[in-house]
């Protein structure tokens, strides 16, 4: 039985990032969401706060 094709109607970018503390990843990936924003208008900006939602780095200030 073949499978059934998938069609994608929602274009989507997974992006992951690894690094030191306090090296950019959060100001990367919000840049990224902001130019995505800027050019395509499908993607909401994403501010720093809602980016690093663990509550153990809320707590560090991390």
């Amino acid at each position: 039985m073949a499978k059934q094709k998938f069609d994608r109607t929602k274009p989507h970018v997974n992006i992951g990032t690894i690094g030191h503390i306090d090296h950019g990843k959060t100001t990367l990936t919000s840049a990224i969401t902001k130019v995505l924003h800027t050019k395509f208008n499908a993607v909401a900006v994403r501010d720093f706060g809602t980016i690093d939602n663990a509550p153990e780095e809320r707590e560090r200030g991390i």
